[in-house]
């Protein structure tokens, strides 16, 4: 119960923030002729430092423990979403560029929140940890393959930059984060108080970024591209469960797999779309999904929390 108060008042400071954003851009756009989208890619980094430092090769284990789970998890994880965001934009008919957003938070990897979450459902959290994990590590190579592959007829995407620019945001720091977690694992237990708190502070900064940068976009088509943002949510939860439970697996691992398919790496999408010079636009549908994922979320684990 404590960690699902944790939970909403996160959600509750990105609303606040982001509120403020859409009320008072000009405060989340530039200080002293600093422009402020420039934070966002050390900050993805910041946080995927955070995650390197929690990870160990343990978690790489669970492919030999339960390979099969792994795999459909996997599996889901990058179809499942890509798929449902590329029909959801042609249902819409948004913008290409506000279209290619979506599909760009459908093809990235699952995040953080879906171990916390899964925890709370009483789900597989170690498949959970291990299907991020790899979700993660592999989003270089697969994320820009699938937008090139779904978004490429809203906008152009040069498949080699966008993956040097993930392996940027993810490679690099989530290594160095393996690394100082194996040469000070007697203290990393100090960095793992310290550093989600950071990565919340962090992701509340992104998403108010983004909102007032794409401020004009996001009234004009705000109420729309909320629902389509929750229809893809929730149709990653359905989809994800529906899909374990075709492929064989225990209750426990259908509920991991669908709050993997359906919890999405936000923040690594904005980074994307960021470098993309596009934030304004392909950013604004990760920036949503946020703190839709959240409330969605908290909801669908406590529910199962409940039930056995």
């Amino acid at each position: 119960m404590k960690q699902t108060l944790k939970n909403y008042l996160f959600t509750l400071f990105i609303l606040i923030s982001a509120g403020l954003a859409l009320i008072f851009p000009s405060f989340f756009l530039s200080i002293n002729g600093f422009p402020l989208k420039k934070l966002i890619v050390p900050l993805i980094q910041v946080i995927m430092f955070g995650m390197g430092t929690t990870m160990s090769l343990e978690d790489f284990r669970g492919v030999l423990k339960m390979p099969k789970a792994v795999l459909v998890g996997l599996v889901c994880q990058f179809s499942i979403m890509p798929l449902v965001g590329f029909a959801l934009v042609h249902v819409f008919c948004f913008p290409a560029e506000v279209a290619a957003g979506v599909i760009l938070i459908g093809c990235s990897p699952s995040g953080l929140a879906s171990n916390v979450m899964a925890y709370i459902a009483k789900a597989n959290v170690a498949l959970s940890i291990t299907i991020t994990s790899i979700a993660t590590l592999v989003a270089p190579i697969l994320t820009p393959l699938l937008m090139k592959l779904l978004a490429g007829q809203f906008i152009e995407v040069s498949v080699s930059t966008m993956m040097l620019d993930v392996a940027k945001m993810i490679l690099l720091p989530i290594f160095l984060g393996l690394l100082i977690n194996w040469i000070f694992r007697k203290y990393i237990h100090i960095l793992h108080r310290i550093m989600p708190l950071v990565s919340m502070a962090g992701i509340i900064i992104i998403i108010s970024i983004i909102t007032a940068t794409g401020r004009d976009s996001l009234l004009s088509i705000g109420f729309a591209l909320i629902l389509c943002t929750l229809l893809h949510n929730l149709s990653g939860y359905l989809l994800g469960y529906g899909g374990a439970k075709l492929a064989g697996l225990p209750e426990q691992d259908c509920r991991t797999v669908a709050i993997e398919v359906g919890l999405q790496n936000g923040g690594l999408a904005s980074g994307i779309a960021l470098q993309m010079g596009k934030v304004a636009t392909v950013g604004l549908a990760p920036a949503l999904f946020g703190p839709i994922m959240n409330i969605t979320g908290s909801l669908l684990a406590n529910y199962w929390h409940k039930t056995k």
